[in-house]
């Protein structure tokens, strides 16, 4: 193990937080509105900080027709927000404005990355692999685009990313276009990337798809990869 792993390692050991086999809870909210679903998640978080055996969650939902924004002084990709149709809320992630609403699977995983190395590069790679690889269980071929982070099918985005951390344990997460109405992306910059053409799963394969049965693949498949943002500790750091 490097050097720089020892110590995340050890970091892990020095705020308590046990080493375990990976677990994660997964629950499937339905429709949410966006104002109660990051209430559940500050609950959450609050939660697995006065209480680190608390399981990982991942909520997987979709929200009533939203504008979020990051934390940045750069509000552009707004382009002044007066004439947006849907309410705007500024969040703690990262990254410039974007739509949620029918149609887009929402996944908010709350973990705790002192359990995983304290490693959010590492975090934001593991969940763009996650959705590259449900996708291909539709056949749909998608991939990383260098220094954009998110999900796209060549030139076109079809999942964003954005993550707030507290503490280490993080909050909101991904949307993945799966059908319905991308015309209120028009209405803004998408992440800020000029000229950029959403899509989603139902536009690439002109078929109809249902959220909730995404979500359910989604859901089998953040099960079985959680354990891969676990750093392996070697026999030479557990000998005493």
């Amino acid at each position: 193990m490097s050097d720089s792993a020892n110590s995340r390692v050890g970091a892990l050991r020095r705020t308590g937080v046990a080493a375990q086999r990976p677990y994660l809870q997964v629950r499937w909210l339905g429709q949410m509105n966006f104002a109660d679903a990051l209430a559940l998640q500050e609950e959450i978080v609050a939660q697995k900080r006065a209480d680190v055996s608390s399981p990982d969650e991942l909520l997987l939902l979709e929200h009533e027709p939203v504008y979020t924004i990051g934390r940045t002084p750069d509000r552009s990709s707004l382009l002044g927000a007066s004439h947006l149709p849907y309410p705007l809320f500024p969040i703690n992630r990262g990254g410039q404005a974007t739509y949620h609403g029918p149609g887009q699977l929402m996944g908010y995983p709350i973990i705790d990355l002192r359990r995983y190395g304290q490693d959010l590069h590492r975090y934001l790679r593991w969940l763009e692999q996650l959705l590259i690889d449900l996708l291909a269980e539709y056949d749909i071929a998608a991939e990383r685009r260098e220094g954009l982070t998110g999900v796209w099918i060549e030139n076109r985005k079809i999942a964003s990313i954005g993550v707030g951390v507290r503490h280490w344990i993080t909050m909101h997460g991904f949307a993945l276009n799966v059908c319905g109405d991308l015309t209120p992306f028009d209405k803004i910059v998408p992440c800020g990337i000029s000229n950029v053409t959403m899509t989603s799963m139902e536009r690439e394969l002109q078929k109809g798809f249902a959220v909730a049965e995404v979500a359910q693949g989604a859901e089998a498949l953040a099960r079985q990869r959680i354990s891969e943002l676990q750093i392996k500790e070697d026999a030479s750091t557990t000998a005493v």
